[in-house]
């Protein structure tokens, strides 16, 4: 008996378009690194016209979405299409400790960098030590 078609296999495919395998990735994919006060997130989108990514944030959830167009035209015939079309969009939730209302993002050679500035009350600080009652008269004592 011969199969057609293998539905298993049809399932893994729809699985990697969807999910995106280790090699080709369905989402976006990012690097996020903490470089002196501000929280930098960087997303790869190859092919993305600036005009089509859309960026918001609600809360501390913030929402990249971004389209790739087709470049051929419709009448065209297509030989090999790899490159994934269509709509993407990815949600990266955001710790407390960033002032979101300081955003800044930039796009250049298809990659998004948005800069987020950590919040003052969330950045290091010294705090003073004095001493007080008893200890003041124990130190001002030789003790």
């Amino acid at each position: 008996m011969l199969m057609r078609t293998d539905p298993f296999r049809d399932l893994d495919r729809l699985a990697d378009q969807v999910l995106g395998t280790r090699s080709r990735p369905a989402a976006m994919p990012l690097e996020a690194w903490r470089e002196d006060d501000q929280f930098v997130i960087a997303f790869d989108l190859p092919g993305i016209e600036a005009d089509s990514i859309d960026l918001g944030i609600e809360g501390n959830a913030l929402t990249v979405r971004a389209e790739r167009r087709p470049r051929a035209p419709e009448s065209a015939e297509m030989l090999a299409s790899e490159q994934p079309r269509g709509i993407f969009s990815r949600q990266v939730i955001l710790g407390e400790q960033l002032d979101t209302t300081a955003i800044k993002a930039g796009y250049e050679a298809g990659v998004l960098t948005i800069r987020i500035p950590v919040a003052e009350q969330a950045k290091p600080r010294r705090i003073h030590v004095e001493a007080t009652g008893d200890q003041k008269q124990l130190v001002e004592s030789g003790v």
